[in-house]
C-alpha cells in the first residue's frame, strides 16, 4: 500500500482550514459566497423531487408488499444482487387450500365442488397478482429506485464538490483580504519619518524587507483566489447541468407513473373478469338443486325466482354477488325451466322439524331487507326458533300468520 504521509498530512491541513471557515460562516465572523438565485431554485427543486420521490417508493412498497419482513428479505436479496425466489401469494395459497380441503370432504359433494369452483379462480387471482407486482417491479418502482441510487448520489457527490470549492473560494478571500491589510500596514509604516533617536534604526530596514514579502504574499493571494475562482465556476456549471437533469427525470418518472397505473388498471380487470367467469360458472349449482335440497331443505337456490305470497330463505349465494355491475353484461342464471317453484318456508316447515321454539322480545325496531326476512317493532312479543343447517346468527320468527329470519342480536329470548 502506497502511504502518502506528505498527502495525508495536506489533506488534513485542507479539511482543517474548510472546517474552520464553515464554523466562521455559521457564527457569522467570516463572508459567505452565495449562489446565483437560479442555482439556488435547482438545488431546492432537487431536494423536493429527491425526498418526494423517496416517499412514493415507500408508499408503494408498502402497497405492494403489506409484509415488512418479505419487504426487508427483497431488499437484502437486492443489496446482494441474487434473484429473489419465487413467492407464493396469498390468493394462490387460498386457492391450493381450498382444493386440498375439496379432497377431504369430496369433490362429488356439493360444498367439495363449491370449493374446487373457488380455488381455481383464487389460484387465477394470485396469478394476476403475482404479474402485476412483477410489471409494477420493473416499470415504476426499480426507475424510482435507479434514481435515488444512481443519479440522485452523482449530483450529491457534484453538490458537495460545489461546497468544497466555495468553502476554498472564500478561504482565499479572506486570506488576500488579510495579506493586503497587511501590506497596507507595512507600507504605512515604511513611509513614516525616520526617528533617529531610536535605539534600532534597523527596524525600517526590517520593515522593508517585510513590506516586499507582504507584497509577494498579496501576489501569491490573488493568484490563488484566481484559481480558486476558476474552479468553482466549473463545478458551479457541471452542478447545474445535472441539476438542470431534473426536468428530464420528471418526464421519466412520468411515464412510468401512466406504466404503473396501466398495470394497475389491467390488473383490476383481470380481476373482475376472473368475477365474471366465476358467476357464470355457478350455473352447475342449478343442476345441484336436487342433492343440495336433500341435505338443506331451507334454502332456495333459485336467485331470481319470483317472491311467493309466503317467505323465502336466503340464497346460499348472495344476488347481489350473482347480478355483477350493469355494465358488464354478465346475466344471472335461470332455473333450468319456469315451472320450477321456488320452496318457500311455509313448505319447508311441513318437512322439517321445529326445534327450541320460545317466546322473545325485541330490542330495537329492525326493517327487512327481502321477503325472507320478518319486520321488528322494538317491545313486541314474537315466537322464534330454529331449524337444522341454519345460519346461529338468524332464528325463524312467527307473529301470527307472519314468518321469517329475524336477526338473534335484535332479540331477548324469554324463559
Amino acid at each position: 500500500m502506497d502511504f502518502n504521509v506528505k498527502k495525508l498530512a495536506s489533506d488534513a491541513g485542507v479539511f482543517f482550514t474548510r472546517a474552520v471557515q464553515f464554523t466562521e460562516e455559521k457564527l457569522g465572523q467570516a463572508e459567505k459566497t452565495e449562489l446565483d438565485p437560479h442555482l439556488e431554485n435547482l438545488i431546492t427543486r432537487a431536494d423536493c423531487t429527491k425526498n418526494w420521490t423517496e416517499k412514493i417508493l415507500k408508499q408503494t412498497e408498502v402497497l405492494l408488499q403489506p409484509n415488512p419482513s418479505a419487504r426487508i428479505e427483497e431488499f437484502i436479496y437486492d443489496k446482494l444482487d441474487k434473484k429473489l425466489p419465487s413467492r407464493t401469494t396469498n390468493a394462490e395459497l387460498l386457492g391450493q387450500y381450498m382444493l386440498e380441503a375439496a379432497i377431504e370432504f369430496g369433490p362429488e359433494t356439493p360444498y367439495g365442488k363449491t370449493l374446487i369452483t373457488v380455488g381455481e379462480y383464487q389460484k387465477r387471482l394470485g396469478g394476476a397478482e403475482r404479474e402485476f407486482l412483477h410489471t409494477s417491479a420493473a416499470t415504476f418502482l426499480s426507475p424510482l429506485r435507479n434514481f435515488l441510487e444512481g443519479d440522485w448520489r452523482t449530483i450529491s457527490k457534484e453538490r458537495r464538490l460545489l461546497e468544497n470549492r466555495r468553502l476554498d473560494l472564500d478561504i482565499c478571500k479572506a486570506r488576500l483580504k488579510k495579506a493586503k491589510q497587511a501590506e497596507a500596514k507595512a507600507t504605512a509604516l515604511s513611509e513614516a519619518a525616520p526617528d533617529f533617536q531610536e535605539t534600532r534604526p534597523r527596524n525600517y530596514v526590517l520593515s522593508a524587507s517585510a513590506s516586499a514579502l507582504l507584497s509577494e504574499e498579496v501576489d501569491k493571494a490573488e493568484h490563488e483566489l484566481r484559481v480558486a475562482q476558476t474552479e468553482f465556476d466549473r463545478q458551479a456549471e457541471v452542478t447545474r447541468l445535472l441539476l438542470e437533469g431534473i426536468s428530464s427525470t420528471h418526464l421519466n418518472h412520468l411515464r412510468c407513473l401512466q406504466d404503473f397505473a396501466e398495470a394497475q388498471a389491467t390488473y383490476y380487470a383481470q380481476c373482475h373478469h376472473y368475477m365474471q367467469d366465476l358467476q357464470r360458472d355457478w350455473e352447475w349449482v342449478q343442476s345441484l338443486k336436487g342433492p343440495v335440497m336433500a341435505l338443506f331443505p331451507i334454502i332456495n337456490l333459485d336467485p331470481i325466482a319470483p317472491h311467493s305470497s309466503a317467505s323465502v330463505c336466503p340464497n346460499p349465494v348472495s344476488p347481489a354477488f350473482l347480478s355483477g355491475p350493469a355494465s358488464s353484461g354478465a346475466t344471472i342464471p335461470s332455473s333450468s325451466s319456469s315451472s320450477q317453484k321456488p320452496v318457500t318456508l311455509a313448505m319447508e316447515q311441513s318437512q322439517l322439524p321445529i326445534t327450541g321454539a320460545r317466546k322473545a322480545r325485541v330490542l330495537y325496531d329492525y326493517d327487512a331487507h327481502d321477503t325472507s326476512e320478518l319486520s321488528l317493532l322494538a317491545d313486541e312479543l314474537i315466537t322464534v326458533y330454529t331449524v337444522p343447517g341454519m345460519d346461529p346468527d338468524w332464528l325463524i320468527g312467527e307473529r301470527g300468520n307472519e314468518k321469517g329470519k329475524v336477526p338473534v342480536t335484535y332479540l331477548e329470548l324469554l324463559s
